[in-house]
């Protein structure tokens, strides 16, 4: 039986203008329609009815730290993209960093790539690197399809991925702006950490004060002013300060081309409830105290932070030790970002709508993925289907990240993935998982 003969069907459909109840018909991997829920389907179609279940759009994770190659013991393409398709995301973008070679050159492109091409479970696109030496690479980069480039203001965590200073920072977004290309920043200023205590050991308060709201701000106001100056197009990775959100509206109201995230885990985590040693809830820049994970909620409504991606950055068991000082950073929470954020956004009185529009709509958007990110005729047939009243408890062992290390063990989380589609195809089942149909992505 063909795609052209396939109808999706659910009394709770998102699209565009709306949750409805609607019959989505699906040819050759795209939506060509949007139909009434009791439109009579095409003769011989196969229907899928979901009942009371909500059909949305796959998720779009553009925050996605794979390791593939190099550290595949850390975490790989085969696990990262299973994860994905388990958590009711459809396409991600991976991380040119934790790979050995970065993604820094065409030629280290070209080998991620070709690591990629037989494992991913889900469409997959790749993020450039700005390193120090660099700008040579970018343009051709950039011409080779990647979505916009990275670099770090503070040390990376790993030798081959240097920071920028500033120099190196305006030689980079002059580069990238000169293309109309995206640079996305890891704003940390290196000086305020270097001033700030020392950590080691098991307190997460230490830890904490090592890793200051200013030393995000300071670093977003540079951005900011550089990116006015260079007329530039800038995004801040993993916003953790709220206290950046008011310069950054500010430089939004002004026209300055500058968009942010955040992450799960700033969302719905807590600085508070973390135990001593409890390194798994490590990462950087930091979870916060609940007042500001309040602010960022408020951001996320007022609009002034665009969208909410995983940042999974995952690593092996023995690398998060009981000291925060010497512990790997990183959460990994690709399969479980969607019903984190609806538990927590649910509780806040946000709508599935909402969430749709920070996890698939407007990630899709800052890549330019024009056929990803929403249920509408053209676009790809990439969907979750969500129980959003269903409830389960978090099991470790029940993750298909390649290492069972996570912050969220032990939480009773709303919303069950029933199933993902990838271009009209069932790649997800109940947690039974197909064979890998994913495609590798280009900037459009």
């Amino acid at each position: 039986m063909s795609d052209a003969q396939l109808v999706l069907r659910s009394t709770r459909v998102i699209t565009p203008e709306g949750t409805r109840a609607a019959s989505v018909t699906v040819q050759d991997g795209r939506i060509a329609a949007v139909l009434p829920h009791d439109a009579e389907p095409p003769a011989g179609a196969r229907v899928e009815d979901f009942g009371d279940d909500v059909l949305l759009p796959g998720l779009v994770d553009t925050h996605v730290h794979v390791n593939d190659p190099g550290r595949t013991e850390w975490e790989g393409f085969w696990t990262a993209t299973r994860a994905a398709a388990a958590g009711g995301i459809t396409t991600l973008v991976d991380m040119p960093l934790n790979s050995l070679p970065p993604t820094t050159t065409t030629e280290n492109l070209d080998t991620k790539r070709e690591v990629a091409r037989s494992k991913a479970h889900i469409d997959v696109g790749f993020w450039g690197g700005a390193i120090p030496g660099n700008v040579k690479d970018l343009r051709p980069l950039y011409d080779a399809g990647v979505f916009g480039f990275k670099c770090f203001l503070s040390p990376s965590g790993v030798d081959e991925f240097p920071q920028l200073d500033q120099e190196q920072l305006a030689a980079a977004m002059g580069e990238i702006a000169g293309f109309d290309g995206l640079l996305i920043v890891h704003a940390e200023d290196p000086g305020h950490l270097e001033s700030a205590p020392p950590v080691s050991g098991p307190k997460y308060a230490d830890f904490l004060a090592s890793r200051p709201r200013v030393s995000e701000n300071e670093a977003i106001a540079g951005l900011i002013a550089l990116a006015k100056r260079l007329d530039a197009r800038v995004h801040v990775l993993h916003l953790s300060s709220s206290d950046a959100l008011p310069l950054i509206a500010a430089a939004k109201a002004e026209g300055v081309k500058v968009t942010v995230e955040t992450c799960p885990h700033f969302l719905t985590l807590t600085a508070e409830e973390i135990p001593d040693g409890a390194t798994e809830f490590k990462c950087c820049p930091p979870i916060r105290e609940s007042a500001n994970q309040d602010a960022l909620w408020q951001g996320l409504a007022d609009g002034t932070i665009d969208c909410i991606v995983s940042d999974h950055s995952p690593s092996t068991t023995d690398l998060k030790t009981p000291d925060f000082g010497n512990a790997w950073g990183g959460i990994s929470s690709l399969q479980l970002g969607l019903p984190a954020i609806w538990t927590a956004a649910r509780a806040r009185g946000h709508s599935l709508e909402d969430v749709v529009r920070w996890m698939s709509a407007a990630p899709a958007a800052l890549v330019g993925l024009d056929r990803k990110g929403a249920i509408a005729p053209g676009r790809d047939a990439d969907f979750a289907v969500l129980d959003p009243e269903a409830t389960f408890t978090v099991d470790p062992e029940h993750l298909q990240h390649r290492n069972k290390i996570t912050a969220y063990a032990g939480k009773t989380l709303h919303g069950v993935v029933r199933s993902t589609w990838l271009r009209g195809h069932r790649i997800n089942d109940a947690g039974d998982l197909t064979e890998p149909t994913g495609e590798l992505l280009v900037r459009d």
